[in-house]
């Protein structure tokens, strides 16, 4: 099988998982006084000290949870329960997660604006301006979309929200180990992270909290400085640290290495009659490609590319059992039967050309198979 679905999920890196199994002896409760609880301690903070440096942020800003959603919901309820009212601003491409949690405060009261994007699915830091209004409590603009790979100006973002007292979070689950991720490169003041899309563990990820944001904690409990209870995961938040640590120091390298992966692909779908690339042609992410097949069957189109033995997905794999339409691409302006019709293609650490050239032999191949023809 050719994975390439890297942008749903990765493989644990060896030697993560090798430094976890280790970790799974210490049983001791990292909140004990006694040595085990202190050893327990001891490699926590060590994970997220890792986490930490990767990201460029002090220790202590660094609020361990249970995934990217779980820091999503953490950044956007925490901000606005602790304000009790206001507005709030982000955009109709962003993740699940950030649009259902914005559903939910609208249920509570508070106002919510949702930017449109262009035809390539980029938001712009003028649109942010406009919407901004004298009770905007915060701005929730994602780093990388994880559908079409598009990038977006979170930093200029950020510069219009600072100069009108507001704050920005930024969902960067897709940017770790892909872009740069650093705090002071995206200049947001909360920054979410998933583990398991740079190669560390599944259930385990963290929400960036720049000192003076205050949040309301959605677990209330005495771990992670009140924002967060929970006895938290060892394991996996050591695995976490290890893996940040190692995407970062190979970020440069592997963008270099993904891009030359992603054009070789890109031409080879794109030579196909009847597709269309959907995402910034050039503003993209080094790892995403995604397509519209014009006239073909998408559930076809998937089922014929997994009997061929590539891994691919329609979109979020948060919402693959849906019969709905991806969000995102009918929001770029892609019909319910095209966004149907479309394919994620996501490469990563362990893709090779040959793996490349042989999805695209199957791709074509899938594509007449799945073709309706009237």
């Amino acid at each position: 099988m050719i994975y390439l679905d890297y942008a749903a999920t990765t493989p644990l890196d060896p030697e993560v998982r090798a430094a976890m199994e280790g970790v799974l002896e210490e049983y001791g409760n990292p909140s004990s006084i006694h040595q085990l609880g202190r050893r327990a301690r001891s490699l926590l903070e060590e994970g997220r000290e890792r986490l930490a440096r990767a990201l460029g942020a002090k220790p202590r800003e660094v609020v361990l949870t249970a995934g990217g959603s779980e820091a999503d919901a953490l950044a956007l309820y925490g901000v606005a329960l602790a304000r009790g009212r206001g507005h709030l601003v982000s955009t109709a491409v962003e993740h699940s997660a950030v649009l259902q949690a914005l559903k939910n405060l609208e249920r509570l009261g508070f106002e919510v604006t949702l930017l449109q994007p262009d035809r390539h699915g980029l938001i712009y830091p003028e649109q942010v301006a406009e919407a901004l209004r004298p009770a905007t409590i915060l701005v929730s603009v994602m780093a990388v979309n994880n559908e079409l790979g598009t990038l977006y100006p979170v930093r200029e973002i950020a510069e219009v929200c600072h100069a009108r007292g507001v704050l920005l979070h930024t969902d960067a689950v897709q940017a770790m180990g892909t872009v740069p991720c650093q705090v002071e490169t995206l200049g947001a003041d909360l920054i979410s992270l998933a583990a398991h899309k740079f190669y560390g563990p599944k259930g385990v990820g963290a929400l960036y909290v720049r000192k003076g944001v205050e949040l309301f904690p959605i677990i209330p409990g005495k771990q992670e400085q009140g924002y967060r209870g929970g006895t938290e995961n060892l394991p996996a938040v050591y695995g976490q640290g290890l893996a940040a640590e190692k995407a970062a120091a190979r970020l440069a390298e592997e963008s270099r290495r993904l891009l030359a992966l992603r054009e070789r692909l890109e031409a080879g779908l794109l030579a196909v009659p009847g597709v269309l690339l959907n995402g910034h042609p050039t503003l993209r992410s080094p790892k995403h490609v995604n397509v519209t097949v014009r006239g073909a069957d998408g559930e076809g189109l998937l089922l014929n590319l997994d009997l061929l033995g590539v891994a691919v997905s329609s979109g979020s794999a948060c919402s693959s059992g849906s019969l709905e339409p991806s969000h995102v691409l009918l929001a770029i302006g892609r019909s319910k039967e095209e966004a149907r019709a479309s394919v994620r293609f996501s490469l990563g650490r362990y893709t090779t050309e040959a793996e490349v050239d042989q999805a695209v032999q199957a791709f074509a191949e899938a594509v007449e198979r799945s073709r309706v023809y009237t």
